[in-house]
């Protein structure tokens, strides 16, 4: 079949023929229609990642849109969401023309958004909507503020945020492109980011009951101290920093919290039903990720744009 491979650690994968999937006790055959190159994918290429270097040449891609060819589980024909583990353990991903599967990481798809939008919003529409509704346990009418918001998770959360019945949800980015897409998911308004944590404080106004942070450093530190009496914050990531400075003193003379989430956490079902509910969203026009679809022709550049953040949204591979 053809695939993106690996072959050198820290280098961009090839097209190239790879062998095709066998389907095994517990895994279904994927025929694959569409799959996002996302940040998880170029950490673990990279060789350096918590998991380990992974077992070379592989096919990375660890979530996918595609039709079921065989399995046990599931009707041959059936369109689904699925989820890999490649590059975290041995095996290919979803980057090629077919994917084997665990049987519990296939989510059925209704007919709706199409496959490269499904394949963008993914498992950063699964953290967004958790992160709000399970973690933070927003309330209607309460304001949210998004860090990171141009960014895939921080679309949905914008997106969600409305849907879910925020009466305010800000957004704050680091380019002009990132606020060109964090005002098309529905921001009404979008702070820039400050390397000065006093600046970018005075900047976001506030308060906010709920604060989304795929971000951390000095935009969460910023977050903290405009926190709503009651107020929580949710980390998703640290794009800008693995470190914050939180004030004990504002933290608890507003009883507020902070809170990590990891789609790691999830069940099998809370994936499914979290997906299931952002994607009904999708379909009606209410959240969505801007989205560019590549071929496997254009892998090798396309990897190197995503590793250099030169994108304006999501790389998506498709098969046709």
């Amino acid at each position: 079949m053809r695939a993106a491979v690996l072959h050198t650690h820290g280098e961009p994968p090839t097209h190239a023929e790879h062998p095709d999937p066998v389907a095994g006790a517990g895994r279904s055959i994927v025929r694959v229609t569409a799959a996002p190159i996302v940040p998880l994918d170029l950490l673990c290429a990279s060789g350096t990642s918590y998991f380990g270097a992974p077992a070379l040449p592989y096919v990375p891609g660890v979530q996918g849109v595609g039709v079921v060819e065989e399995s046990a589980t599931v009707a041959p024909g059936t369109r689904v969401f699925f989820a890999t583990s490649a590059g975290m353990s041995p095996g290919d991903g979803s980057l090629a023309e077919r994917a084997a599967v665990p049987d519990g990481d296939l989510v059925v798809l209704e007919a709706g958004a199409e496959d490269a939008a499904v394949a963008a919003i993914g498992l950063s529409g699964v953290a967004a909507w958790m992160a709000l509704t399970w973690r933070a346990r927003l309330r209607a009418g309460e304001r949210v503020l998004v860090l990171g918001g141009g960014g895939a998770v921080g679309q949905v959360a914008i997106g969600a945020a409305r849907v879910l019945g925020a009466s305010r949800v800000v957004a704050v980015v680091r380019s002009d492109a990132s606020r060109d897409r964090a005002l098309a998911a529905g921001a009404d308004e979008v702070v820039a980011l400050s390397p000065d944590v006093d600046e970018l404080t005075a900047r976001l106004g506030g308060p906010y009951d709920v604060v989304v942070d795929s971000v951390f450093g000095v935009a969460a530190t910023a977050a903290a101290r405009v926190l709503a009496p009651g107020g929580r914050l949710v980390n998703l990531g640290g794009s800008a920093g693995d470190e914050a400075v939180f004030s004990s003193s504002v933290l608890r003379s507003k009883s507020a919290s902070v809170l990590g989430y990891t789609n790691n956490a999830l069940t099998a079902d809370q994936r499914r039903d979290a997906l299931t509910a952002v994607l009904e969203h999708a379909t009606a026009g209410a959240i969505g990720v801007a989205h560019e679809t590549i071929t496997l022709a254009d892998i090798t550049p396309a990897w190197r744009r995503q590793a250099t953040a030169t994108t304006n949204g999501r790389l998506v591979l498709t098969f046709t």
